[in-house]
């Protein structure tokens, strides 16, 4: 065996084994114990050894650089102990993204750990909306959305569509890393805007770019919550990945077909002619904000794998329905 592969498989034995230590430490926990733990020593708590700073992270099988810090180690704590219930649940929801976004994101050659860019996001809820108006699983605002090809009508919203809304993340972060020659800058930027990145490198770094180093010392003029991003993404994809508490097995992954209805179909009609709960086909097409097709046009409509030749033929059905009453 390659002795650098082998160290590096070495390194990455000992660092889910530690993370695997402090998920036992705190989930092994009472939650009184923990709560009085945390508050005692909040960005220091002894479940994350110290020892986990001063490691090296470069493994063969990562490509997003991974470091802890007192910023990580903050992040790691406050999910495993406080935001334990909600970090779990949004773990498990994952499972109906995991694939579809890992996927692309390898076709484009992107560090496969930017799927929990989602999870800081939105907690991979389609239907997610901040008190700034941004929607879906990627948190788009209107402007960005329309400038990387999302569509926003009355009938339609492809913020809140996951797989159009994932390609344009993608397509927006890989803009954006080549812009700044690092995952971290350009983290930075998804979260608080390029305009406000680039004034910060050009204030405190003299401009410099291609270095994830960058991020940290421009970190305390950044605004709270980009300062608080990076340190999130790192400390859930450490959890994620390396504390082996990610149970998928429950959820159905984001899978379906596509059938082209006419303009106007009803959702809440189609789904009572054949029997099925109408939150399935809504959960399907969540970017159909009115319950139904945008009329004047021939959509794709998703529908549950295995079921199109059903779907097809009831719209055709009640097609000719439509023509008779007509005649």
């Amino acid at each position: 065996m390659n002795p650098e592969k082998f160290e590096n498989r070495k390194s990455k034995a000992i660092l889910t084994a530690i993370a695997g230590a402090i998920l036992f430490w705190h989930f092994g926990m009472g939650l009184n114990q923990v709560v009085i733990g945390y508050y005692e020593d909040l960005r220091g708590s002894q479940a994350v050894p110290k020892a986990m700073a001063a490691m090296e992270r470069e493994f063969v099988e990562v490509e997003l650089p991974l470091e802890v810090n007192k910023e990580v180690e903050y992040w790691m704590n406050h999910f495993s102990t406080l935001n334990r219930e909600a970090f779990l649940e949004q773990l498990a929801r994952a499972g109906l993204y995991r694939e579809m976004i890992r996927t692309k994101l390898i076709e484009q050659g992107m560090p496969k750990e930017l799927l929990y860019l989602a999870h800081i996001e939105s907690g991979y809820v389609a239907n997610a909306r901040s008190g700034s108006s941004a929607y879906g699983v990627w948190q788009f605002m209107g402007p960005t959305a329309r400038q990387y090809g999302l569509r926003m009508d009355f009938f339609v919203d492809e913020r809140r569509d996951p797989v159009q809304a994932t390609d344009a993340a993608l397509s927006y972060l890989k803009e954006l890393h080549e812009r700044y020659g690092s995952w971290y800058l350009a983290a930075a930027a998804y979260n608080a805007g390029p305009t406000r990145v680039s004034q910060l490198l050009r204030k405190y770094t003299d401009g410099r770019m291609g270095d994830e180093n960058l991020y940290w010392e421009i970190i305390d003029h950044l605004p709270k919550e980009t300062a608080q991003y990076v340190p999130k993404l790192l400390a859930v994809t450490y959890l994620a990945e390396y504390g082996q508490v990610f149970d998928g097995s429950g959820m159905k992954p984001y899978v379906y077909d596509v059938v082209w209805v006419p303009g106007g179909t009803s959702l809440p009609v189609l789904t009572e002619r054949l029997g099925m709960r109408e939150s399935e086909l809504k959960g399907l097409n969540p970017h159909l904000i009115r319950g139904m097709t945008p009329p004047g046009e021939i959509y794709p409509l998703r529908v549950p794998v295995g079921s199109s030749t059903t779907f097809a033929s009831e719209v055709g059905l009640s097609n000719r329905r439509v023509r008779l009453a007509d005649d």
